[in-house]
Parts: C-alpha cells; sequence; structure tokens
C-alpha cells in the first residue's frame, strides 16, 4: 500500500460516525449491513438500516458515486426501501449464488408427532457401525427414529417449512449526478460509472469451436470471420462461488453466431432486420458458470482470528470494490465488521474508511485491514 492510500477505522455507531466526514469525501460504498433477520438472536440483526442512516452515507459520497449493498433474501425489498428513500437511484441488484447454504427447516412430521407426545417409531436400515436385533435373532443396522407415528404425522411426512439458502443480493445504487450527462460528472469528480474492462471474467478459448470441426461454422470471407475475444466476459450481474452444487445448475454454451439474421423464414415486424441478428458477445464454449466466479469464504479468512458469522469472503469484497471504485479512490464501509471490505479495499489500491459498533469486531478488523 503507498502512503497516498489511507486507513480511517472508525469505532462507535457509524449514523454518528459519518457524521464527522466531509461531504462528498469517498468514491464508493461497499458494505454488508445488517439483514434484520435476528441472525442468532444478535441485537445488531434486529433491522435493516434506517433510511437516516443512507442518507447519512449518501451526503458523504461523491455525486455518481456507486454503492454495493448486501441483504438477505428476506428482507431485500425492506432494504432497498429504506436506500430509494434516501435519495440513491437503483441501478441492479448482483446475486450471489453459493452452494454451502444450511436449510433451517422445520420437520412438520416430527413436530406433529411431538406435538402428540408420540414416539417415532425404528427404520431398518444398512449400518456404517452399530446395530440392534429383531426378536427372531436378525440383526440390522443402526437404528433411526423417523418413521411417523401418527396418522397426522404421516399425512405430513417430508414437509418442512424454508428452502435452502443458497443466493444473497447486492444492491447497485447510484447518487444522484451533480452534472448533466455522465461523462461531464465523471470528469469533474471522477465518479459516475462501472469499471467493466477491469472486472471482466476470464474465459478459455477452444479453438474447435471455429471451422468445421467445431460448433461454429463461419461460411464467409475468412478475413471476415469472429475473432474470439481476449479480453473476458462482460460483468454480469451474477456472482457464484465455484461449488460442485452450483456448476451444475449451470448450462454448457456454444459460440454466437456473428452478423447473419437468424433467418430469413421467420416472421413478424422484427424478421429480416438488424434486431434480429446475434451479437459477438461470447466466441468459447463450454459451462456458463465460467462467466461469474467468486468463492466463498475461505480457511485464510477464518483463521485471521476472523469469527463473525456473516464474514464474506475477501476475493468477492476485492470485485465488487473494483467493480465500482475509480483509481486511488475511497471506499467506504459502514458496517465494517470484521474487516472483509477493508482489507479488500487495501489489497486492491484503495483507500478505506469503515464503522464499526462491536469493539471486539473493530480490533479483528483493524488487525486484519493494516496488518
Amino acid at each position: 500500500m503507498s502512503e497516498e492510500n489511507l486507513i480511517n477505522l472508525l469505532n462507535g455507531d457509524c449514523l454518528e460516525q459519518m457524521k464527522t466526514l466531509p461531504d462528498n469525501s469517498v468514491d464508493s460504498i461497499v458494505t454488508d449491513p445488517p439483514y434484520g433477520i435476528s441472525f442468532m438472536a444478535k441485537k445488531w440483526d434486529y433491522d435493516v438500516p434506517k433510511v437516516e442512516v443512507w442518507k447519512e452515507a449518501m451526503r458523504v459520497l461523491k455525486p455518481g458515486g456507486h454503492a454495493l449493498i448486501a441483504c438477505g433474501t428476506r428482507t431485500q425489498h425492506r432494504m432497498v426501501v429504506n436506500i430509494e428513500d434516501a435519495g440513491f437511484e437503483i441501478r441492479d441488484v448482483v446475486s450471489w449464488i453459493y452452494g454451502s447454504g444450511f436449510p433451517k427447516s422445520l420437520n412438520i412430521s416430527k413436530a406433529i408427532d411431538k406435538a402428540a407426545g408420540a414416539e417415532r417409531g425404528r427404520t431398518k436400515c444398512a449400518t456404517f457401525g452399530g446395530s440392534f436385533s429383531d426378536d427372531d435373532g436378525t440383526t440390522y443396522g443402526t437404528r433411526i427414529d423417523d418413521t411417523p407415528a401418527t396418522e397426522e404425522a404421516k399425512q405430513w411426512d417430508g414437509w418442512g417449512t424454508a428452502l435452502k439458502p443458497a443466493c444473497e443480493f447486492f444492491t447497485l445504487a447510484r447518487k444522484p449526478l451533480s452534472e448533466k450527462t455522465v461523462a461531464a460528472n465523471v470528469l469533474k469528480w471522477g465518479t459516475g460509472g462501472i469499471n467493466i474492462d477491469g472486472c471482466r471474467v476470464e474465459g478459455e478459448i477452444n479453438p474447435k469451436d471455429y471451422g468445421r470441426g467445431g460448433g461454429f461454422v463461419f461460411r464467409g470471407d475468412p478475413k471476415d470471420a469472429p475473432k474470439p475475444h481476449t479480453q473476458g466476459r462482460f460483468p454480469a450481474n451474477l456472482i457464484h462461488d465455484g461449488s460442485r452444487e452450483v456448476l451444475e445448475l449451470f448450462p454448457e454454451t456454444k459460440p454466437s453466431r456473428i452478423g447473419k439474421p437468424r433467418g430469413t423464414k421467420k416472421k413478424g415486424l422484427f424478421a429480416n432486420s438488424k434486431f434480429n441478428k446475434v451479437g459477438q458477445e461470447h466466441n468459447d464454449s463450454g459451462s456458463a458458470a465460467r462467466f461469474f466466479y467468486c468463492p466463498k469464504a475461505n480457511k485464510k479468512d477464518r483463521d485471521e482470528g476472523n469469527h463473525h458469522p456473516t464474514v464474506k469472503p475477501t476475493a468477492l469484497m476485492q470485485y465488487l470494490c473494483r467493480l465500482i471504485t475509480p483509481t486511488g479512490g475511497v471506499v467506504l464501509d459502514p458496517y465494517m465488521g470484521s474487516g472483509s471490505t477493508g482489507k479488500a479495499a487495501v489489497q486492491e489500491g484503495f483507500s478505506f474508511v469503515g464503522c464499526e459498533l462491536d469493539e471486539d469486531y473493530y480490533k479483528i478488523a483493524k488487525s486484519r485491514i493494516q496488518g
């Protein structure tokens, strides 16, 4: 980190701490605030941040500056309403998909038996250690207390109350421009745009996709044949963790056709117009999952004295900081937690301002960011 990249860590309520910061003094906001779901009965997670918090954050943010604000699926609507009511423009929602979520679902059948005071039956099964015997001496595997006892429980066997969590959202918001155009705003403030090329997702080029041996055949003049993109895939509003569960959801894709209408036999207003052409969006093949990758928090993140229950992976936060922060800019995180955003911002060469109410998490964050 150069001397120009400064770190300012504030221990206290973010609404009060942000009041000490000058107007228009940060370039971006990347944060993982409370979701308002009473996570693990934590007091700090009783509600989503109020409108007043986002108003103060917007005051500190430069005109045209972007914010990426995390939230869960259950309270995303409340988070977005407060952000918008504070004056932010809602630009998009980035979905982060992962395969390691654990379902917190009530087994309704078991609950019915429990309420009735009925003891669940025992199922005979293959054994991985331990056994029991029938009255006739036949030996079976480990006993599993999972057979419904009452007729009502049998009726609702297999029913639960929740889905497996596999997705969180980052609301992409922008402070209104102070100038008439994005170009003018960028020239005055350095904010207003998104770092497209700096956040392209790398993809492999498959030579077999070009020519008669592959999935794409160009029949025109060879010099006019499309060239594979070398910059990588255009950043999308979807990111995943690379786990097997997630990868299996993505289909195999083939290169796009270039420069010809989809077919003169098609009917309708745009049958033979330029609107019916397939653009040169990608020219490689393979699983569509290759376009959106970012891992879950790894062991290294956890081993940094970090016991925060909702820690985000550093790699994810690096990508998000880079996406919306201009070169040499300042990233603000009003809900710093254990410092994943701050660590990511510093590693990307940005300055960082972070607020954290809990003193223990503040100390962890300080160690991770400054260490």
